[in-house]
């Protein structure tokens, strides 16, 4: 255990924020020790998975405890499909390309995702038509209160958009520890009518893709997107796609012709780039903090010396920029601390 210790390589925005105290866990035992010693001393936690979801505002007076769970086992249920459990600590995109290289589908669709498979069920993260509840058949966490071993089945995790119990009821008090998802080994669903996957596959000149297509043209697209984090600081997507009722977007539609909208039932769910993007903010920098130039839902530490206050203004800026002009607020998908 380190004191004093600098997160800065444990956020991919780049943070220079200190933690009271530090560790790095291999094992359920050590992170059973790390947790009595906290609950001694009384202090917060911070667990760190990718750090690819996080805003350090502070320096952290508690233990940041970093997830190093590593290990993946499958489990055939019948010739086509197959059980795949990952421990919380492997990185996400490593564990989807090796699917991806043993044939097994459902995950194609979440390639390049940043952080660790511990995370993926917090957030519900989702790209291009697909979520982790499409897939997702349980996970393993450890109960912070007693540091008991309990299982979370799909029904139980109570997923949304962009969230799951662990973000609401749950919040802050368990720990997850593995995660399985159920995927095809031969009949694959493959999901091309998203976004831009459809575009990015007939400029590779690929008419029957294969789910190894699919993770191609999503790669692709990401890349041309979204800066990487290995080189400009960020958090990818840093709000929500807010969802509002009908008849409100049909009132912004009279004054803002262009307005785009994904209509669902008696809700619409609007872009939130969009709307950042007309606010003018696209590509925008205040002091060391920016819009991203290709991408506006992203804020990027432009300097790499931004403080983690100066990127939650820059971020209040927006909202208040978005409410102002449509009526709408963001809410930030990025957990801060």
């Amino acid at each position: 255990m380190q004191e004093n210790f600098s997160l800065q390589p444990y956020n991919t925005f780049g943070v220079d924020a200190h933690a009271r105290y530090f560790i790095e866990i291999n094992g359920i035992e050590e992170l059973k020790e790390a947790l009595t010693f906290s609950k001694k001393q009384h202090l917060p936690l911070l667990l760190l998975g990718g750090g690819s979801n996080i805003l350090l505002t502070k320096d952290f007076e508690g233990l940041a405890i970093k997830l190093n769970l590593k290990g993946i086992s499958e489990e055939s249920i019948n010739d086509n499909e197959i059980l795949v459990t990952a421990k919380a600590g492997e990185n996400w995109h490593e564990f989807v390309m090796y699917c991806l290289q043993r044939n097994y589908g459902g995950l194609e669709n979440l390639s390049l995702i940043p952080g660790n498979v511990g995370t993926s069920p917090m957030q519900n993260i989702g790209a291009y038509g697909t979520e982790i509840k499409d897939i997702f058949v349980n996970c393993k966490v450890l109960d912070l209160e007693n540091l008991e071993i309990k299982t979370f089945n799909l029904e139980e995790c109570n997923f949304g958009y962009r969230d799951s119990i662990f973000k609401q009821d749950g919040k802050g008090k368990y720990v997850i520890l593995q995660v399985t998802f159920k995927l095809t080994q031969k009949d694959h669903h493959i999901k091309t009518e998203y976004g831009a996957i459809k575009s990015e596959l007939e400029n590779l000149n690929i008419q029957h893709p294969t789910i190894q297509d699919v993770a191609k043209a999503v790669i692709s697209i990401r890349q041309s997107k979204l800066p990487d984090p290995k080189q400009i600081g960020n958090a990818g997507s840093f709000f929500k796609n807010p969802t509002i009722p009908l008849a409100q977007f049909e009132d912004l539609k009279q004054k803002f012709e262009n307005i785009q909208g994904y209509p669902n039932g008696d809700v619409v769910k609007v872009p939130a780039g969009w709307l950042i993007e007309q606010c003018g903010w696209k590509g925008k920098q205040i002091g060391n903090v920016a819009s991203h130039k290709l991408q506006s839902l992203v804020i990027i530490n432009a300097t790499g010396k931004a403080t983690g206050k100066e990127i939650f203004d820059f971020s209040t800026e927006i909202i208040n920029s978005v409410k102002e002009k449509f009526e709408i607020e963001l809410e930030r998908e990025v957990n801060i601390i």
